[in-house]
């Protein structure tokens, strides 16, 4: 079997760069890349009064297909095999969990680079993934 690299994957700048990063990480260990978009779990009673859980699934699901076949793009004409794959909540606890479900080699995520200040008044979800996750980390700023 495989080993698997998981590339958490939001659209931005720093996630395509995160997922070139590990493609070539993939190409050299012959791994695959598990790409993994986390939706937020907007189920709440106050959002629920004026949109039906249906709607907000669909909207969650469009979303992610949106952000994945948009990394697809970046990674579609090379040897490396992709999975691809959803989940919905914090980003950093479902990172952090999926990487111990699916017993993935590594992580390879981008980072923001908000700067040690700010991120501790903002919170960042990779210096958040980076403490809690079972296997290594590798950010890219």
């Amino acid at each position: 079997m495989s080993q698997k690299i998981l590339v958490p994957i939001d659209g931005s700048d720093f996630s395509i760069r995160a997922l070139q990063h590990a493609m070539e990480i993939a190409k050299a260990m012959d791994a695959e890349i598990l790409l993994l978009n986390v939706q937020y779990n907007y189920n709440s009673p106050n959002i629920n009064r004026f949109v039906s859980r249906e709607e907000v699934r669909k909207y969650q699901q469009e979303s992610a297909k949106e952000v994945i076949d948009g990394a697809l793009k970046v990674v579609e004409n090379s040897e490396v095999t992709v999975h691809t794959k959803m989940r919905i909540g914090s980003p950093d606890y479902e990172i952090a969990k999926e990487a111990k479900e699916s017993n993935v080699h590594s992580i390879v995520m981008g980072s923001r680079g908000l700067g040690a200040i700010k991120s501790k008044i903002v919170g960042s979800v990779s210096f958040n993934v980076l403490h809690v996750a079972s296997c290594p980390v590798t950010m890219v700023k």
